[in-house]
């Protein structure tokens, strides 16, 4: 698609440089963010639905950074795309009104904050909105003096990889606890709110509602484990089970692990083996048990299966840790696959189903 539209910017006639320049430096997203902009409040946000959420925070970005496109430019993108559209209006006019006005419809008052606070910081009103762009170590730096309960909280409204990181960036002796009291989160109630949009507070300039919020839970913990690395996760877990034995079974139980994706479709298995690297696979695989390494090789041709084999035992022995590692990073392959809709994970509770 990228070349086709270079073609046509190659090829138009009577262009300038400048236009040329600018052209070139627009990518497919923000060439669709103008036709967004372009059709109207009602139907960009009929369009928006049925967008899956991580489809959506890049698609409001790059309807906020074409807000200065030329009209040159916006001409020739909707030739490029429509061909009969032409000399419409300058997009940079209160396009930070039409962008909220757009996602709010679409996705509603909370939703749209979340996604709002991502692409324009200054658009969000809560400090916890706010924590949902910064650096993970950044996150940790910030609340790795607060009150555990404080912690978890936090970590429940991030992103379970961003979570899983500021998790890995907080003292070891701290972790279990946090991951406890993430698991056993419910209603958090207003009070509970106030004192933590007051630590935000600190860094932020922020409000927030009084309306009782439900976080965390047994799956929220569990999710933020799959993408927690193996070495501190063995210790987690070890600790989490000492301070309550049915909690810590609970997690491990709604856990998505390697040897889960035997329970995967034919589809989903061929999916992930299209993402993961052959010699990442190949370690994954050296220590699995027969149902998965079956599961993967029947799902390859004669010839490549065998030569498959032949690569991984030419390895040789490999370290448990290494192997573990590998299969760690072959199950966040397979999460963040199953988040955006292309495979189905089986088993580790029904959030996979």
């Amino acid at each position: 698609m990228a070349e086709k539209n270079m073609a046509q910017v190659q090829d138009a006639p009577l262009m300038t440089e400048a236009l040329r320049t600018e052209l070139e430096q627009l990518t497919n997203i923000q060439r669709a963010a103008v036709l967004m902009l372009l059709l109207g409040e009602q139907e960009a946000a009929n369009i928006i639905q049925y967008l899956d959420p991580k489809e959506v925070q890049p698609l409001g970005a790059a309807m906020v950074s074409v807000a200065d496109i030329s009209q040159e430019a916006i001409n020739t993108v909707l030739d490029e795309f429509l061909g009969t559209i032409k000399n419409q209006t300058y997009l940079g006019l209160g396009v930070h009104d039409y962008v909220e006005t757009v996602l709010k419809r679409a996705l509603g008052d909370d939703k749209a904050a979340s996604v709002l606070g991502r692409i324009m910081p200054g658009s969000s009103s809560k400090g916890l909105e706010i924590l949902r762009w910064m650096d993970s170590r950044a996150i940790s730096d910030m609340i790795r003096s607060e009150h555990p309960q404080v912690i978890s909280i936090i970590l429940s409204v991030l992103e379970a990889d961003v979570a899983a990181e500021v998790l890995n960036y907080l003292p070891a002796e701290q972790r279990p606890e946090v991951v406890q009291r993430i698991a056993t989160l419910d209603a958090v109630t207003p009070a509970a709110m106030l004192e933590l949009e007051a630590v935000m507070k600190k860094q932020f300039s922020s409000s927030s509602s009084s309306a009782s919020s439900t976080l965390g839970g047994v799956k929220v913990a569990a999710k933020i484990l799959n993408f927690t690395k193996t070495t501190p996760l063995a210790g987690i877990i070890s600790s989490v089970t000492k301070m309550d034995l049915d909690l810590a079974q609970k997690i491990q139980d709604n856990m998505f692990v390697f040897d889960n994706l035997s329970g995967c479709d034919n589809r989903s298995i061929q999916v992930i083996m299209r993402a993961v690297e052959p010699d990442l696979l190949m370690v994954g695989l050296k220590g699995a048990d027969e149902a998965v390494r079956s599961k993967f090789f029947d799902n390859m041709s004669t010839r490549a299966r065998s030569m498959f084999i032949d690569d991984m035992e030419a390895k040789g022995p490999m370290r448990l840790s290494d192997v573990q590692e590998a299969q760690k990073q072959i199950v966040r392959i397979a999460r963040k696959l199953a988040d955006t809709g292309e495979i189905m994970l089986a088993g580790g509770g029904d959030d996979f189903v």
